[in-house]
């Protein structure tokens, strides 16, 4: 019987930029990134880190939209343009490029999200005006409106 491992990150981990804009990968994070992966925009103000599988899967998608659609087209511009390939050093950081820092306000205290098939990079700042997860009762009343 061949076993297969699931690859899913998750967690929530804090780290700081230095000053030439390197960012601290968690090692869980690491682990199943491998040295080599893409960094790019996300909705909602945070970048996406996704390994080289998930990003070509992800990239195949956005190249199989179809030319002749408007609101194809703008996806592919914002989500191509603003990916960047990038590479562990060996200290475990990345350097983070300004226009996406800028893109996603980040400035010195970073969070880290682990969401299931990528990373969401945010500042946390911006992530903990946006996201309080002290209504639980509203988390439970999305999740059933959801079909969970």
């Amino acid at each position: 019987r061949i076993s297969v491992m699931t690859k899913t990150f998750s967690g929530e981990y804090h780290h700081s930029l230095d000053t030439k804009g390197r960012l601290i990968v968690p090692a869980k994070f690491r682990e199943i990134l491998g040295s080599r992966f893409w960094i790019g925009k996300g909705f909602d103000q945070c970048l996406q880190i996704y390994d080289e599988e998930d990003w070509e899967a992800f990239s195949n998608s956005l190249k199989a939209l179809p030319k002749n659609s408007d609101k194809a087209r703008k996806l592919v511009r914002y989500f191509m343009s603003g990916t960047v390939e990038v590479e562990i050093d060996k200290q475990g950081r990345i350097l983070l490029p300004q226009v996406l820092r800028d893109r996603a306000g980040l400035d010195k205290d970073i969070t880290l999200l682990g969401v299931g098939d990528h990373i969401e990079i945010w500042d946390t700042n911006t992530y903990e005006e946006k996201y309080s997860f002290d209504d639980e009762a509203a988390l439970e009343a999305d999740w059933e409106g959801l079909g969970v």
